[in-house]
């Protein structure tokens, strides 16, 4: 199955591993695992992403921080013009934020991913939607080629497939999932600790965001559309970060009658950025790449062109249709 991504392992000897802006637990446990097997494979090896690592993902990477670097040019250059490009956990550019720049830079990109391909897509490699998550693929490479992980390492995987899975509630959690998170715990991931940073680790401003986006949540379409708009004045009135919107999109998906919920955010530079979450009748990842974005066929998202009114219309324009088709 693995055969094109061994290939492409041999034929190099330098690699720069990168992720999608504003990395995630998927994204950055792939890298890490990824940057164990060349490392095992006598690799020279070099993580770069466009962005900082997410202050609630800070505890996967306390052993790991002097290896994942920011894109930084005048740095980086030298060594990716001769190295190549192992993208992890996307397969579009578009979302790779300033790191998109070495793309051009080096001698050869690949990527490494299990969101739904797009056809528009200008990177190639190995694409595995049936997968769980990046971090699930990369554990079975390591098995493949007989790397051991850390436990840091493991840790990180371990949070990539539970993050990715819904702790394991999603519908791409099969066997290969179990089997993949299983290794983990061997290699010394400990899966309570990992569920307390995640999920019970919050700021109080991550709280009184939720409150903003409960009293500000809509049920649409006869109550199968959930919306919920987050803006500006929202992160301003509890205090809490970009970052902390974490997971608000599934809560009203506990509700029986919603089929699609959806979660716009809005910047302080004014840029909207949209999360979509569905019990599977609805495919939000089709639903995102008429926005430019991408996911799985039960979670997505994309960056809105237009401002916050026209998305929420566009958007419900566009959900209202796939619910009556």
């Amino acid at each position: 199955m693995f055969e094109s991504v061994l290939s492409f392992i041999e034929s190099h000897k330098s690699f720069v591993l990168t992720t999608h802006d504003s990395p995630d637990a998927d994204g950055l446990g792939a890298e890490l695992v990824m940057a164990s097997i060349l490392k095992n494979a006598g690799k020279d090896v070099k993580i770069i992403n466009s962005s900082p690592i997410p202050e609630y993902l800070q505890f996967l990477i306390t052993e790991k921080k002097q290896e994942i670097d920011v894109w930084d040019p005048d740095r980086h250059k030298p060594f990716v013009k001769s190295s190549v490009i192992l993208v992890l956990d996307t397969s579009e550019e578009i979302h790779l934020g300033t790191v998109r720049e070495a793309l051009k830079l080096s001698k050869e990109n690949f990527i490494i991913d299990h969101h739904e391909p797009k056809p528009i897509s200008k990177l190639t490699g190995f694409i595995d939607s049936a997968a769980s998550s990046t971090s699930e693929l990369t554990i079975e490479l390591a098995c493949l080629t007989g790397t051991e992980l850390d436990p840091q390492t493991a840790t990180a995987a371990y949070a990539g497939i539970v993050l990715d899975t819904g702790f394991f509630a999603y519908p791409k959690t099969t066997e290969r999932t179990f089997k993949a998170a299983i290794k983990t715990l061997e290699w010394g991931a400990a899966p309570n600790r990992i569920y307390r940073q995640l999920m019970e680790n919050s700021s109080c401003a991550a709280v009184l965001l939720q409150r903003q986006a409960l009293s500000n949540l809509e049920f649409l379409s006869g109550k199968r559309i959930a919306l919920i708009i987050l803006k500006k004045e929202d992160f301003e009135i509890s205090g809490a970060e970009f970052e902390d919107v974490e997971n608000i999109v599934n809560i009203p998906l506990k509700a029986r009658e919603v089929e699609v919920s959806l979660l716009l955010k809005e910047k302080g530079s004014g840029e909207v950025f949209c999360s979509l979450r569905s019990k599977g009748k609805v495919n939000v990842s089709k639903i995102a790449q008429n926005f430019g974005g991408g996911g799985h066929v039960t979670a997505a998202g994309f960056r809105s062109v237009s401002n916050l009114d026209e998305t929420v219309k566009n958007l419900l324009d566009c959900v209202e249709s796939r619910l009556n088709m």
